[in-house]
């Protein structure tokens, strides 16, 4: 194997590894990668000796190391719109007693960017870094709805209540935009329920979505409305920060 195959083979390791929240084991790389488990062991060895990757809690599977952490949060760092939209974010939880987050599109997922969490015990606790399916999450829906992106290959059900039919997607999509907002009910996890809106640049371009989410217990269906019109100025506001200026949103 020459040193670009290694290399590209480590990367292949990475991206398969990010896809799964709860690890990979070297057999399962292997499967995945059609390489053999000799080869997928030595990539694996050589990532978790440079903190890539890591074991997790002593088990076979191996999760997103320290290294990559580091260098995901100094990414991070990197987008202005992080920091312009984190005091609205902790104005959504002032108003909604609900943990809000901000997540943009990366590579055909939401990607988490910011998360304020509430006091309240009963919480969804979330997690910068995350990547969010497009089709069964609030914000992922909202960064659908309002943008030009084409809808998903994959709609995998990964809750009862997931939508996985392209049609009934589109039509689902369609309600998003006439409503101003996305709503996710218990189509990603179960007891959660999820409300995002779109952010816009200065040419009128969605670069992100806000919103906030909470157990079913309280994010009952009499305040689903309410809260959304929260979500939906939080993020005017913002948009308005940016520089977009056509008042209300398309």
């Amino acid at each position: 194997m020459t040193e670009i195959q290694s290399l590209a083979r480590g990367l292949m390791i990475l991206d398969a590894i990010v896809d799964e929240s709860r690890g990979l084991s070297v057999t399962e790389l292997a499967e995945r990668l059609d390489i053999d488990k000799s080869s997928a062991s030595r990539l694996i060895k050589t990532l978790a000796r440079f903190d890539y990757v890591q074991q997790e809690n002593g088990s076979r599977r191996y999760v997103l190391g320290k290294r990559l952490h580091h260098i995901g949060f100094h990414m991070l760092n990197r987008w202005p719109i992080r920091e312009k939209a984190k005091k609205y974010l902790y104005r959504l939880v002032r108003e909604t007693g609900e943990c809000s987050h901000t997540a943009i599109y990366a590579e055909g997922k939401a990607l988490v960017i910011d998360d304020v969490e509430a006091e309240a015990s009963l919480r969804v606790v979330g997690g910068i870094g995350r990547l969010l399916p497009l089709h069964c999450t609030a914000v992922g829906k909202s960064l659908l709805a309002f943008s030009e992106l084409a809808l998903p290959d994959d709609l995998r059900p990964l809750m009862p209540r997931t939508i996985t039919d392209r049609n009934q997607l589109a039509a689902h999509l369609d309600m998003v935009r006439a409503n101003g907002y996305a709503f996710d009910d218990e189509e990603h996890e179960p007891g959660v329920r999820c409300l995002a809106a779109p952010v816009y640049d200065p040419y009128g371009t969605p670069i992100a979505s806000i919103g906030i989410s909470g157990p079913t217990v309280r994010m009952t269906p009499e305040r689903i409305e309410p809260l959304a019109q929260m979500v939906i100025q939080a993020a005017c506001e913002l948009s308005a920060e940016l520089g977009y200026r056509q008042g209300k949103m398309p």
